[in-house]
């Protein structure tokens, strides 16, 4: 039976604070008490019409709160707490949400919508609640069912459909939600509100809806009910009709053909006279044509091959009519002052031009240079910029014999059009410049547009202009940033930007210390270029000016402790400072550590840079101490075992690190960083290892961490053997026990979700790293520790290798601790390599591949084994 429950969720939004503060604590305690009558209370409250909306609309978010959450930890812990609720409650719970679809309150049938998309995402993947899909169709097909249950009904229908996969509904539920979701699309039946409802009700369940795609019958149904809804009197089922077709061009590319010249005229309408909304939308079916293109060029089948993967070559075909629709809307500009975030329809057209570009290639160039020339000097500022956003557009696809004497040619040009009177007009320029620079500047490969005698001028030019407006300067930095890197292992051409590099180093320090750079990003944009240059450059040549960069960011570091810090925007400003100084010295320390000539200098300032680092730590901020990390890691890498003088200090900020389980990214990186540190001092990190060693285990058994730490963690194990070697023994056990049981992880992993998939290949790579970190450990003392694990090792090598899809990285990783098994074990591993058949398979596949890496593994593996065998 539901408590009554209004006064408490009124009071929860009394302008009271006392008030206020009482009845959260009242709602939380019952909450924990008896959390089943507690949501019962819940959904009882949002389906009651007499109840107030206020109380009803909360009761609503508190419900959802308390069934999802963005966090996975806390997403899993809310599942496990609703499914161990009683039958009878939860059923209950699910009726009033389901009658809650017919109320009077639109917020409420909305929330209810959502509430039992919520449930549906946790029951129906586990066979639970099978009848909720008739449930909702029941109300769809009753005679007199009121237009706002049906309009709630198709939303309801749409949310679960996003939430669940297409495996989870067997066909004839597929089919009937397809019916009453294209049925409430008809026009002469439905109100507005229910139209669309269920167009944007279709989009959600596309994805299921393959097999009707198959049928061409059902999949003309289907088309001509979208395509109809596309030019409705309405402008936002318009919209939802024509994000229904980006939907189908990305998922049913295949069966396009028969469509494409009525798809063609519906998007080409849509861009030259509808809403900026619906030719959004059109614009964008066009951009997803070209990306299912450009996925087949590059992975897929062409003509010829597998039909289900066929190239139908739409853009191709379309180019003559799709190229001046596309340029048109290049010339709808708003003058926004350039918020790039803003997105309107003369980007999405540039952004689409660009796709197609990469798409066709060279076939675009003689179909968008006359657009080019017959704008580029118009006195309406609107032509220039979208002649230049035109041609910028198109750098990426087409040959570098056809666009290298174009650019060529208007090179000049574009570094006098970036002084132009009109702030639009120089962004767009700016931005070509640094497309420019990436596709066309890389003297490493045998080719670039910028001759030494005109490199002079460039660097004059974008060194004016980085001191323009803040959205022009900052696309300045990214002209710098591609310029330079395209010096990087260029051999004697990289000496060519050496004279320029203390002039950009002094204006870029300038331009990330303008005050007017913030809403833009521009001082972060200025020290990620600084980056750039300091990567790029001939190391031998500017060792002295990086020296001098060096002692100039520290001293900026420094000053960042002095800050007066009043607000908490003030504390945020200052630690993205301090997060950006890191990163240079990070930099820094990597560029001068790289070369023998160089890294003395590395280890005279490394004193100054560790008390300044260590400094950094005593200030509050994730994204700081992430850097900071990584800049103690580059130290320890560069320093090796000189690094032991500043474990004394530096080993309670790695604790803290390892125990940061709600900023995890910090968690990760200081993992890292301890696997940099034992790779530096190998035996004489072993005073800190237990105390290493307790936190990583304890974050590999807690439930609160993200699961995205504990690769890491693993690999980490791996460094660690490999540092203390005979030593690592008295972990062992602990170690292995960890691993075997993520193995079993492994196992049991639904491979079809995607990000599951990924994080299963970063597991497996990570339990291969630690295994062979502990085999090499091990090897030359107490190898014989490792011998009662060779079984479970091998049962996991062979399941990976008999996966469908294998990633590369987690092949190689096998591979290797093959190799390492036998290398260390020696003798001892005879019996199971000649009892695995599957290992001569596993080294032909890895022999045979074009992977240069891999082979010499497997080679080296091959050469390990068969020393074992004979």
């Amino acid at each position: 039976m539901a408590l009554e429950i209004t006064q408490f969720l009124l009071a929860a939004q009394s302008p009271d604070a006392n008030i206020r503060t009482q009845a959260e604590a009242s709602l939380r305690q019952f909450q924990e008490q008896n959390l089943p009558l507690f949501l019962l209370s819940l959904s009882v409250e949002l389906a009651n019409n007499v109840k107030p909306l206020e109380s009803r609309r909360l009761a609503g978010i508190v419900l959802k709160n308390s069934l999802d959450a963005k966090d996975s930890v806390r997403k899993e812990h809310l599942v496990q707490q609703w499914m161990t609720i009683e039958i009878s409650i939860k059923s209950q719970i699910k009726d009033s949400l389901l009658r809650t679809l017919g109320s009077s309150a639109s917020e409420a049938r909305h929330t209810s919508a959502q509430v039992i998309a919520k449930v549906a995402s946790i029951e129906i993947p586990r066979k639970q609640w099978p009848e909720l899909i008739g449930s909702l169709l029941n109300n769809m097909t009753q005679q007199d069912s009121p237009v706002a249950l049906k309009q709630a009904t198709l939303e309801t229908l749409g949310y679960v459909c996003e939430v669940i996969s297409h495996q989870d509904l067997v066909q004839d539920e597929v089919n009937s939600v397809l019916t009453a979701v294209v049925q409430g699309m008809n026009l002469a039946e439905h109100s507005h509100e229910v139209r669309l409802a269920a167009t944007k009700a279709l989009y959600n369940a596309l994805d299921f809806a393959q097999t009707n795609f198959d049928n061409e019958m059902e999949r003309n149904y289907i088309m001509k009910v979208v395509c109809e809804t596309a030019i409705s009197k309405e402008a936002d089922i318009r919209q939802a009709a024509f994000e229904c077709l980006v939907s189908i061009a990305s998922t049913y590319y295949e069966v396009l053909e028969p469509y494409m010249q009525t798809l063609f005229q519906l998007t080409s309408n849509a861009v030259k006279g509808d809403e900026e909304s619906v030719a959004l939308q059109a614009i964008e079916f066009w951009s997803s044509i070209c990306d299912e293109e450009i996925e087949l060029q590059e992975y897929g089948t062409v003509e010829g091959g597998d039909s289900g993967s066929a190239h139908s070559r739409f853009i191709e075909k379309a180019l003559p009519y799709l190229v001046p629709l596309l340029l048109d809307t290049m010339l709808k500009q708003e003058d926004q002052d350039q918020d790039d975030s803003i997105w309107n329809i003369s980007m999405a057209g540039g952004t689409c031009l660009g796709l197609v570009a990469r798409t066709v290639g060279d076939s675009i160039v003689k179909l968008v240079m006359p657009f080019v020339e017959g704008n580029i000097l118009n006195p309406d500022w609107h032509c220039r910029e979208a002649a230049t956003y035109a041609f910028g557009s198109i750098l990426e696809g087409p040959s570098v014999e056809t666009l290298g004497p174009l650019v060529t040619n208007g090179l000049d040009f574009l570094l006098n059009a970036i002084r132009d009177e009109n702030n639009n007009v120089k962004d767009t320029t700016a931005w070509t410049l640094s497309r420019i620079f990436e596709f066309l500047h890389c003297p490493a490969s045998g080719f670039s547009v910028i001759s030494p005698e005109k490199l002079e001028r460039i660097v004059t030019v974008l060194l004016e202009s980085i001191n323009d407006a803040p959205h022009v300067a900052e696309k300045v930095c990214g002209a710098i940033y591609y310029l330079a890197q395209g010096y990087e292992d260029s051999g004697t051409s990289s000496s060519l930007l050496t004279q320029h590099i203390p002039r950009i180093i002094s204006e870029l320090l300038k331009t990330a210390e303008r005050t007017d750079g913030s809403d833009f990003k521009l001082r972060t944009s200025a020290y990620e270029t600084l980056n750039e240059v300091v990567r790029s450059s001939n190391v031998v040549e500017t060792s002295l000016i990086i020296l001098e960069l060096l002692k100039s960011i520290l001293h900026k570091l420094g000053q960042t402790l002095e800050l007066q810090i009043v607000s908490s925007d003030d504390r945020e400003k200052q630690g993205d400072l301090q997060a950006s100084l890191c990163a240079v010295i990070q930099v820094i320390i990597q560029k001068l550590s790289s070369t023998d000539e160089t890294k003395p200098s590395t280890l005279q300032a490394a004193d100054p840079i560790m008390i300044l680092l260590l400094r950094v730590f005593a200030c509050r901020s994730s994204t700081v101490h992430e850097e900071a990390m990584l800049a103690i890691g580059a130290l320890a890498h560069a320093s090796g075992p000189e690094f032991e003088k500043y474990m004394p200090e530096l080993y309670k900020y790695l604790e803290m690190g390892l125990q940061n389980f709600e900023e995890y990214e910090v968690c990760a990186i200081t993992v890292g960083v301890i696997g940099d540190i034992c790779r530096a001092l190998e035996d004489k990190v072993l005073p800190y290892c237990d105390g290493i060693m307790n936190h990583l285990v304890c974050n590999l058994q807690s439930a609160e961490l993200n699961r995205s730490v504990k690769p890491p963690i693993f690999s980490c194990f791996g460094d660690i053997a490999l540092a203390i070697g005979e030593q690592f023994s008295k972990y062992i056990e602990p170690t292995v026990a960890m691993m075997r049981s993520a193995a079993e992880v492994c196992a049991q992993m639904d491979n079809s979700d995607e990000e599951l998939m990924d994080y299963g290949n970063q597991l497996k790579r990570s339990i291969f790293e630690a295994y062979s970190g502990i085999l090499q450990g091990f090897k030359d003392s107490k190898p014989e520790l490792m011998l009662p694990h060779a079984g479970h090792l091998f049962q996991f090598i062979e399941l990976v290798f008999r996966e469908k899809y294998r990633d590369e990285s987690v092949t190689k990783a096998a591979v290797a601790v093959m190799g390492d098994l036998a290398d260390a074990l020696g003798p001892n591993t005879k019996i199971l390599f000649k009892d695995k058949a599957f290992c001569v398979q596993f080294l032909g596949e890895c022999l045979q591949s074009e992977d240069e890496h891999l082979k010499e593994t497997a080679n080296w593996t091959q050469v390990m084994i068969a020393r074992v065998v004979s």
